[in-house]
């Protein structure tokens, strides 16, 4: 394994002054009901002056729907209220999570200044100056800085472990095979093109960013799980094309990978990063709830298990649409079945298949180990309604651990 077994923790160690926290608690209903118009007025802001950003590092597709800002909005509006809350729950993972994101982009230090002065007057322009005040604009400031500051310590940490300076997280992979898992979803197996050099080793659950240069020139930036084993020097990822709907268009990352990237071809990766892994399992226990696609990273940490710690009690628990037409199902079986302690728990909303439940998924039809560690995947709408069913099985939040292959905006404000 890499040094990235030993992850750091995001701890924040900074307090507002009390002058500062009062300005936020008083303000706080304000900045929370036009924080997504701020969000939205401070990308315009921001990509009218840096149009590079939105080329090269940001995902369009999450921009032109709207999803980024509707995250940025709930991350603000989380950690500033987490900040002022007395016995709120530590931010800690919100900050890992986006932090993990921004060193998988190559986000640097320098970029916070832009972000910072960019987020300010969209602040002022919204709300106006009358009520930007210089004590509100001290205030909101002070909470952005202990925000950005925690967040860049925790990169840094994150760099060093990869053994790279902050930013220097691409590299160049060899697509050796391509797999056809289902009518939507690729595997692709990747290799260093250095003869004789593997690829380095991640943590079970982790993601690449993949980098493509699409038709019009931009290079667009999408993370993807590694579904595969660990410790064999080669990388899998495993990709679900996203359709066109009525509401949104087409993926614009997946879809050209699916119609170009072949065996021989080359890809641009970063390294691994990503904090729902093998890590947060702990020791003891564990369950595994995923749907459709949010299987891949399941499947890495269920790879790992059966080689490394088989013995270890595991539950997993998978719905997908099409019993006929699901990726990886029978890998999982697979891998399942080498653990003798794992019970394996499936739901199709369509089709019949050995074993499994029809319709979506049912938490109160399974027996959970009340010491278990439960981490999370698969789209919004699976982690919401999941989310309900855990609590209404009284399982504590403090034992749950979400990804969500697109923006967090899901996570409200406590």
């Amino acid at each position: 394994m890499t040094a990235q077994l030993e992850m750091p923790t995001a701890t924040v160690e900074e307090r507002l002054s009390p002058e500062h926290e009062a300005v936020v608690i008083a303000t706080l209903p304000l900045v929370g009901s036009r924080i997504g118009d701020i969000a939205a007025t401070f990308y315009r802001r921001m990509f009218a002056a840096h149009p590079e950003l939105l080329r090269h590092t940001f995902n369009r597709g999450n921009q032109a729907q709207g999803a980024q800002q509707k995250a940025l909005a709930a991350s603000v509006a989380t950690f500033a209220t987490l900040l002022v809350t007395p016995d709120a729950p530590s931010p800690r993972e919100l900050l890992e999570r986006i932090g993990h994101k921004h060193v998988s982009l190559g986000i640097t230090p320098e970029q916070y200044q832009v972000v910072h002065d960019h987020l300010f007057a969209a602040i002022v322009e919204v709300l106006g100056e009358d009520v930007v005040t210089a004590e509100v604009a001290a205030a909101w400031d002070s909470v952005y800085w202990i925000m950005a500051r925690t967040l860049i310590a925790f990169e840094a940490g994150l760099y060093a472990g990869a053994g790279v300076v902050p930013g220097d997280v691409f590299r160049t992979a060899t697509v050796v095979e391509r797999v056809e898992e289902s009518t939507d979803v690729a595997s692709f197996v990747l290799a260093s093109p250095a003869p004789g050099a593997p690829l380095p080793d991640f943590v079970p659950g982790q993601y690449v960013s993949v980098g493509v240069v699409l038709p019009d020139g931009a290079r667009q930036l999408r993370q993807y799980s590694l579904s595969g084993p660990t410790g064999t020097g080669r990388w899998r990822i495993t990709v679900k094309r996203v359709a066109p709907t009525a509401s949104d268009p087409a993926g614009e990352v997946s879809s050209w990978l699916h119609a170009n990237l072949r065996a021989g071809d080359e890809l641009q990766v970063t390294l691994p990063f990503g904090d729902l892994t093998v890590e947060q399992a702990g020791s003891g226990p564990v369950v595994l709830a995923s749907a459709g696609i949010g299987l891949t990273p399941m499947l890495g940490i269920l790879h790992h298990l059966a080689d490394r710690e088989p013995d270890r009690p595991v539950t997993v628990l998978h719905a997908d649409r099409d019993a006929e037409d699901a990726a990886l199902v029978a890998e999982l079986r697979e891998v399942v079945g080498r653990l003798p302690r794992a019970e394996l728990h499936l739901w199709f909303e369509r089709g019949k298949a050995p074993g499994a439940c029809p319709g979506r998924m049912d938490v109160g039809a399974v027996i959970l180990d009340p010491r278990a560690e439960i981490l999370v995947c698969g789209p919004g709408g699976f982690l919401q309604a999941l989310r309900i069913q855990l609590e209404k099985a009284h399982v504590p939040s403090t034992r749950v651990h979400y990804e969500l292959f697109a923006p967090n905006d899901w996570l409200r404000p406590v």
